[in-house]
Order: C-alpha cells, then sequence, then structure tokens
C-alpha cells in the first residue's frame, strides 16, 4: 500500500478542525498561516497576529484585497467583524500575558521533551531571524507544530535532543506532520495518527527519539 503523505493544505485543515471554539489563536509566519483559509464557520475562533491585528479571517477574494490588511508575515488577511489593530506593544503584550490559548507554529526541530527550534540553524551563512517565536513559546498556553516529517535531506524533525539553537524549553505540546499527529507529555511522543499505508514501525524509524503507539492504549 502506497503512503499517503498529507499535503501542506490537509495539515491545515487537520489543525484548523482540532481548535476549539472560543480560542485565541496565533499563527506563526510561513506554514501555519494556511490554517486560517480552513477554520469552521461554526466556530469563533480568534485569530492573532504579533504585527498588531486581532480578529483576521482567511485571506482575500480577487478584487478584495486591502493592502493596509496584513499579517506578520507580509501577507493579505481579511478582518472579521470586530477585528481590531493595535499597537505592537500592545500586541506582544498578549503575546507574554498568558493570553493566546494556542500558537500554530513551524519548526527546524521538536525534542521529545518539548523543546523548541524553529528560528536558526546554527549555520553561519544564515541570518538568524527569532522575531516573536521566543515569546509565543512561552506565552502561548499550547504550542502546536505545523511541519514536514523530515528534511530536504531526509533527516528527522523530531528528536531526542535539539542541535539546533533553542527557541523555547519543554513548550510544544502536539505535532502534526505530513505522516502522524504526535502528543508530546511527561518527556514521552504518543503517536495518535498515522497516514494510510504507513505502519507504526516504518514511522519509529523515520524519527529520531521513541515513541509511543497511544492509537493502542
Amino acid at each position: 500500500m502506497t503512503v499517503q503523505k498529507r499535503s501542506r493544505e490537509d495539515i491545515a485543515q487537520i489543525i484548523a478542525l482540532d481548535i476549539p471554539d472560543g480560542s485565541y489563536v496565533n499563527l506563526g509566519i510561513g506554514l501555519p498561516t494556511n490554517v486560517a483559509k480552513y477554520l469552521p464557520k461554526n466556530k469563533e475562533i480568534f485569530l492573532h497576529s504579533e504585527n498588531g491585528v486581532l480578529a483576521f479571517g482567511p485571506p482575500p477574494q480577487p478584487d478584495e484585497e486591502d493592502p493596509d490588511l496584513v499579517n506578520a508575515g507580509k501577507e493579505l488577511i481579511t478582518l472579521l467583524d470586530g477585528g481590531c489593530f493595535m499597537h505592537h506593544g500592545d500586541s506582544f503584550d498578549i503575546m507574554r500575558g498568558g493570553h493566546l490559548d494556542i500558537c500554530v507554529i513551524g519548526a527546524f526541530q521538536v525534542a521529545v521533551n518539548g523543546d523548541l527550534a524553529n528560528w536558526h540553524t546554527g549555520k553561519v551563512d544564515d541570518v538568524p531571524a527569532v522575531g516573536g517565536a521566543m515569546d509565543l513559546a512561552v506565552g502561548a498556553k499550547k504550542i502546536y507544530v505545523y511541519m514536514e516529517h523530515l528534511t530536504k535531506n531526509g533527516e528527522p524533525k523530531i528528536v531526542s535532543e535539539l542541535t539546533y539553537p533553542i527557541t523555547g524549553e519543554c513548550c510544544v505540546n502536539r505535532i502534526y506532520t505530513d505522516l502522524c499527529i504526535i502528543d508530546l507529555k511527561d518527556q514521552n511522543a504518543y503517536v495518535t495518527e498515522i497516514v494510510p499505508g504507513l505502519s507504526f514501525k516504518e514511522l519509529q524509524k523515520m524519527t529520531g527519539c521513541f515513541l509511543t503507539d497511544a492509537r493502542t492504549a
């Protein structure tokens, strides 16, 4: 059976469905912004962007773009009823003050204990760009990582210990990849879902830390 890897859009849809009604959610720059496209209409979810926007929606339809409505990644967005702008400092108060229920964020690596690395690979010629990632890692009540399971070179991104510069310690709660969903708890990685065509044994071979199959619990 052929492994049915999830596309980036598939992952975004799954994350969107998992976000509880009434949540205040920050979507990190890059892949996580895709989640805004798939939020269920029967849920009231307040999206936050660190550049100072609260309660924004999906990208605009063609010919409805407003160049003044952008997220932190400079992508065009829409503003929902009741949505607002704020000073950058007030936006960071939301991030640092424990007011965000969830942050959906990308990553270069995640360790089994929940350590997050997402701002620098450590290479000399890379340009560091931490942005608000450290503030989000410690400020949000839950961190959901949205990433591919392997690097472009086929190396595991979920590891026993980070080899890249750390963003936040013991902060990641859940990982969504193109191959599975993993919950991190008590220094363990619990696999709650695997894509069709991939066995748990095969997934373990592609992961740099010990996994527990929570589907059989």
